[in-house]
């Protein structure tokens, strides 16, 4: 049951505290609390709960907020409720009226905000908070421009990079031998599990060689270098023993001790482990080390290996995002646990972005396997210039305006770049705790809100920073004994301030 607070949330300074004392109106939580439109997506969340039936949920903002913590700190579920807990700022974030000791909700209550809030509701809050900023600094533009004419297109404005790259997933580095001993050990269990329903019935247990099998995966898993006969032999074993336990737990259905008494969790992971089998044994067969849809991990079977081919890194095992920046916002257009070409989504996502502003950009930049016939074509029939070199044989000659337009688009994309490394160093992009697919694309999209909430708190802050200086430097500009080009100088030469970027923003 979901039921919606009537009662608005308190202005910062009528924040009731156990202490004397205010909350700061310039206190990073205070400002991005005010930047994220709460309300309006308020309803959309209330329609996942019944109106009559049910305890009451808890409300949207106190669910986004917390998730929205844990990212911003980079801490765990329960270290995030007790921060919450000992933090009247964040208390205040999550909308409470007041300080209060006991903690807002149970840490378990964060997977079940994963589920509600899924990926495409987040996405929806990113870009209205992008789109919002956007339109303010675009009011100049638009009393500049004359009134469009009913019927014509508008020009295409703006610059638009794509790119991909891979969440990792928080797995042990998977390979064939240790997949399948990990397979063998579930099964073992789950025979013990099922004998223990049929021990008056049957005369004798199913014979396990678990120690015989552990031996010789240890005798291969504990050397060094390890030849590949050496390997298809010990693969060839571990299969020979999964087999055989996938057998017995057949063969004990049959006696009476039903599957369907075992949990849910258990059930999946032997369909999973029916499957890994299949797997090992065609790539075993066939002597070779791929197969569609193959499983690296019994307890997240939709995780995928990713072929990246960076150094260092040229398989990362997780989810595979098609994302795209505009003035330095990133959004996350696709998420997908396949390998799969990032190229085909280009069109969509210029979709996207003319669906968000109203225009197609004036260019798209991209790396080499956007750059397909097909995808120019498209962008070439829309007035789109696609960064990078023609197809085909490249010129002999070629100009020095070609040369420099080629180094600007290589610079300007390197903008996407700056932001995966934001998100996977300083937030969790690289690499991606939670466990179940819904919840990791959660995951994932709060990463990239994050990002941009981040980039509008710097902005702020600048803000705050020019304004206090600005009143500052009035004051010393009133006596007669400051020189005021000095002080210009001075601020220049010691990179206090960037004064021309923010003029830029005090206008915006």
């Amino acid at each position: 049951m979901y039921r919606k607070e009537e009662q608005p949330s308190p202005a910062p300074e009528n924040f009731e505290l156990p202490f004397e004392g205010k909350l700061s109106p310039s206190n990073r939580w205070v400002i991005m609390a005010e930047l994220i439109p709460w309300d309006d997506f308020e309803e959309e969340y209330a329609k996942l709960f019944s109106a009559e039936k049910g305890a009451p949920a808890k409300p949207f903002r106190m669910a986004l907020g917390i998730l929205i913590i844990k990212e911003k700190l980079g801490t765990s579920d329960r270290e995030t409720i007790e921060q919450i807990r000992e933090n009247p700022y964040l208390q205040y974030f999550i909308g409470l009226n007041c300080y209060q000791q006991e903690p807002p909700v149970e840490a378990s209550m964060l997977v079940h905000f994963r589920k509600r809030i899924d990926v495409d509701l987040v996405n929806k809050i990113n870009k209205e908070i992008v789109k919002k900023e956007k339109e303010k600094l675009d009011k100049e533009i638009k009393k500049k421009d004359l009134p469009q004419e009913k019927g014509k297109k508008l020009k295409n404005r703006g610059k638009l990079i794509l790119d991909a790259t891979c969440a990792p997933a928080d797995i042990k580095y998977p390979t064939d031998l240790g997949i399948l001993n990990q397979a063998r050990i579930e099964t073992e269990r789950i025979i013990d599990n099922l004998y223990k329903a049929l021990r008056g019935k049957l005369r004798k247990k199913p014979r396990i060689s678990r120690h015989i099998a552990r031996k010789e995966y240890l005798k291969v898993a504990k050397k060094g270098k390890v030849s590949y006969q050496e390997r298809r032999k010990a693969i060839e074993k571990q299969l020979k023993y999964v087999k055989n336990n996938l057998g017995h737990i057949e063969d004990l259905n049959q006696a009476g001790a039903s599957l369907k008494n075992l949990s849910k969790e258990t059930a999946n992971l032997l369909e999973t482990i029916k499957k890994v089998y299949k797997q090992q044994r065609v790539m075993w067969e066939n002597k070779t080390q791929s197969v569609p849809q193959r499983i690296v991990s019994l307890t997240q079977p939709h995780i995928r290996p990713i072929v990246r081919g960076k150094a260092g890194k040229p398989i990362e095992f997780g989810a595979k995002l098609s994302v795209s920046c505009v003035d330095n916002y990133v959004f996350l257009d696709r998420i997908s646990w396949e390998n799969l070409n990032e190229s085909c989504h280009l069109k969509e996502q210029v979709e996207k972005y003319r669906e968000m502003f109203g225009y197609y950009p004036e260019s798209v930049h991209v790396d080499k396997i956007y750059r397909t016939r097909e995808n120019r074509n498209w962008c070439k029939e829309r007035g789109i210039r696609i960064s990078g070199p023609k197809l085909g044989r490249p010129p002999k000659n070629v100009s020095e305006e070609e040369k420099k337009q080629a180094r600007s688009d290589e610079s300007f994309r390197n903008a996407i770049e700056g932001k995966f490394g934001q998100a996977k160093s300083s937030f969790s992009l690289n690499l991606v705790m939670t466990k179940l697919p819904e919840t990791s694309e959660t995951s994932i999209a709060i990463t990239f809100l994050v990002v941009n909430l981040s980039r509008l708190l710097r902005q702020f802050l600048s803000l705050y920073l020019w304004l206090f200086i600005n009143i500052k430097t009035d004051e010393l500009f009133n006596h007669n004994y400051i020189n005021e080009n000095y002080i210009y100088s001075k601020f220049i030469e010691r990179k206090i301030i960037n004064w021309q970027g923010n003029y830029r923003l005090l206008a915006a």
